[in-house]
């Protein structure tokens, strides 16, 4: 696994383990892909609203961000951090996944969240300009939709763990690619001048 790989992995068990404290009912990978879906659409999210989005996916009440500073801080840096990756002019963005040490049904099951929370993401900010995206975009959506119902029971063999691999890049590509689409480059800061 290389580095990169390791820092996903266990940016996913931070994760993990926020839910877990918080008694969470839904999926980390979920939340992700929503934040995701809602950034590459080009929307940006005030922090009340995105917290009141954390609440709500993770079956909280509304206060519970407000009470558990620990939790606002850590999503607040999630959202800085995962905008900036998608921004990144090294395409090292990765949607929230567990590593190869989980099983295939488990790892096929956080895919499956991610994009999930992806288009209900990308649903709510874009709404009907969706409609008018260029024909690769349309088509990737109508893949991700393909995949977001895909049944979570696989064995686990080398033809498996490789069709996940691939989808998982492709879903990658994907989000950046939808990214690339509904965010306009942002212009560089103007240089000062120089005085001589």
């Amino acid at each position: 696994m290389s580095e990169t790989d390791t820092a996903y992995a266990a940016e996913f068990e931070r994760w993990a383990n926020v839910f877990s404290v918080h008694k969470a009912f839904s999926h980390p990978s979920e939340l992700h892909g929503a934040l995701c879906g809602r950034l590459a659409a080009g929307s940006r999210i005030e922090e009340d609203e995105w917290l009141a989005m954390v609440c709500e996916h993770m079956g909280l009440p509304e206060s519970a961000a407000g009470e558990s500073s620990d939790l606002s801080v850590f999503m607040n840096e999630a959202y800085g951090q995962t905008l900036n990756f998608l921004k990144s002019a090294d395409m090292s963005f990765h949607p929230l996944l567990p590593d190869d040490d989980y099983a295939i049904d488990q790892r096929l099951e956080a895919l499956v969240a991610w994009v999930r929370g992806f288009l209900e993401g990308m649903a709510l900010a874009a709404g009907e300009s969706l409609g008018e995206a260029p024909e690769e975009i349309r088509e990737l959506i109508e893949d991700m939709v393909a995949i977001s119902q895909v049944s979570e029971d696989q064995e686990s063999d080398q033809e498996s763990e490789q069709q996940l691999m691939e989808i998982t890049e492709y879903i990658r590509l994907g989000a950046l690619a939808v990214f690339t689409e509904f965010n306009p480059p942002e212009k560089p800061a103007p240089l000062a001048p120089t005085l001589h």
